[in-house]
């Protein structure tokens, strides 16, 4: 019977030892009370998340892997100046796509155009000088269209543009006055020569209704001066232009040499007086057969306000490649420049100029080095909010932990000065013993981490002490209240 009886007492199976293990462990694991959910960690995580949202708020996108910059006509100085931009940029995976337009006045009009509206997207542009804000004398060609949206940028000057006024005959005029009754190529409308040649015609008194002004130019007026049907054709290039080139070898055609150049420059501060140096284009044939003065303006690489940064630097450093050779009107190194820009210099052109390439740009690859830059703003709030909260976090949480310990050691003191105070009688002290038992009830439940069990074992200690007290006070009832 023995042996039976110790048969069906056996222990129970592993199923119900493992439970057993489980609530072990269950009521030693510490999870937040509701009042630390809603005072400790949820006030942190919403500062966590706001911290990574702003820092977030803050990043630029990636920078796009295209660009769209609007020149001048096809056979100009702009578009082969683009032309060597996109190879350039090719090298690190942006694609250029260039656009032509009839001249620099176009050319604004395309970057004040907003993008929703205007499939183009045009982002950047070269534009003549005396066309910007900043010119003292020509304001913007449209200064109501520049006022409804944010102005264009400028990364700076990147070549000289000569007002080139190529006459036809024997006699070589000196002044525009000379022109007064001679029939001129000006450009089209939305030119910037044009712009230039009727203020500068104005300045010597020539109005516009005054003479016979034609929109003709490039190939047509090329074709009208060398027929007869022009005497004159103005125009705004660089001087390895391929239209200059071209008119400078034509017989019988000839560069005008401003004598006044120094004045012009003088009154349209915009303007410099340049000297085209006798044979520089062609020494063997002697072209030009003298020094020739003219006027030139700087050329603006232009961008909108809110292009990606990282564009804008590499815009920044075709310009540097392009440009910072020598030239017929400067030396190597001049351009490009912040100075002498009609438009308000881009704040990435101005650390461009002070301190070159940005810093991971110079070691690491394009796409690299944007990457890079993006995530390294995560730092902050990583370290100036995550790593300082999870350091103040735990002295937080247990110092609320010990301020419920110290809530019901705080009763105690109170029912230790009153029965210290006074008589207390039976019905008080069978009060007092009740209480005492329920606070003994809630530190025995009083959810706490494993840390703090030596002090809870205190507090009940203490608790013990109390109802011992009382139990030993005249009057109080024989047995514990449980």
């Amino acid at each position: 019977m023995d042996t039976e009886q110790e048969q069906t007492t056996a222990p129970p199976p592993a199923a119900s030892s493992a439970a057993v293990r489980k609530r072990r462990l269950e009521a030693f694991r510490h999870r937040p009370t509701p009042r630390e959910l809603l005072t400790i960690w949820l006030p942190t995580l919403a500062l966590v998340i706001a911290a990574f949202w702003t820092t977030y708020h803050f990043i630029q996108p990636a920078p796009p892997d295209h660009l769209t910059i609007t020149t001048g006509a096809a056979d100009g100085a702009y578009y082969q100046y683009a032309v060597r931009y996109r190879e350039i940029l090719a090298r690190d995976g942006v694609r250029l796509d260039i656009r032509t337009s009839s001249g620099s006045v176009e050319n604004l009009a395309r970057l004040a155009k907003d993008p929703a509206e205007d499939n183009s997207g045009v982002e950047a542009a070269f534009v003549q000088g005396g066309l910007g804000p900043m010119s003292r004398n020509i304001p913007l060609a449209d200064p109501a269209a520049a006022d409804d949206g944010p102005r264009p940028h400028s990364l700076g000057t990147v070549a000289y543009e000569a007002l080139w006024v190529f006459t036809r005959g024997r006699k070589e005029p000196t002044r525009l006055t000379d022109l007064r009754n001679a029939r001129l190529a000006i450009g089209p409308e939305g030119s910037g020569s044009r712009k230039v040649a009727l203020d500068l015609l104005a300045a010597h008194g020539i109005p516009a209704a005054s003479a016979t002004l034609s929109p003709l130019s490039g190939r047509t007026a090329i074709d009208a001066l060398k027929g007869g049907e022009l005497d004159a054709i103005f125009l705004i290039a660089a001087p390895d232009a391929p239209v200059v080139r071209e008119l400078a070898a034509l017989p019988d055609v000839h560069p005008m040499s401003f004598a006044n150049a120094a004045a012009i420059a003088k009154r349209f501060p915009y303007l410099t007086a340049v000297t085209l140096t006798q044979g520089v284009f062609d020494l063997q044939a002697d072209l030009p057969p003298h020094d020739v003065q003219l006027v030139a303006t700087r050329a603006n690489l232009v961008v909108r306000a809110d292009l990606h940064p990282a564009l804008a630097y590499l815009l920044m450093e075709a310009a540097s490649e392009v440009h910072s050779g020598a030239g017929l009107f400067h030396r190597a190194g001049e351009f490009p420049a912040a100075v002498g820009t009609d438009f308000p210099l881009a704040t990435q052109a101005e650390s461009y100029y002070k301190n070159g390439r940005p810093f991971l740009q110079r070691y690491l690859p394009y796409w690299l080095a944007n990457l890079v830059q993006r995530m390294l703003l995560f730092l902050v709030p990583i370290f100036g909010v995550l790593i300082p909260v999870m350091k103040l976090l735990p002295v937080i949480v247990n110092w609320r932990r010990q301020q419920r310990i110290n809530r019901w050691y705080g009763e105690l003191k109170f029912l230790e000065l009153d029965l210290d105070a006074r008589q207390l009688t039976r019905e008080q002290l069978d009060r007092y013993l009740k209480r005492l038992a329920e606070i003994d009830q809630a530190a025995r439940h009083m959810r706490m981490p494993l840390d703090f069990s030596d002090r809870v074992y205190t507090l009940r200690q203490h608790i013990a002490f109390v109802q011992e007290r009382l139990a030993a006070l005249p009057g109080a009832p024989t047995e514990k209240t449980a």
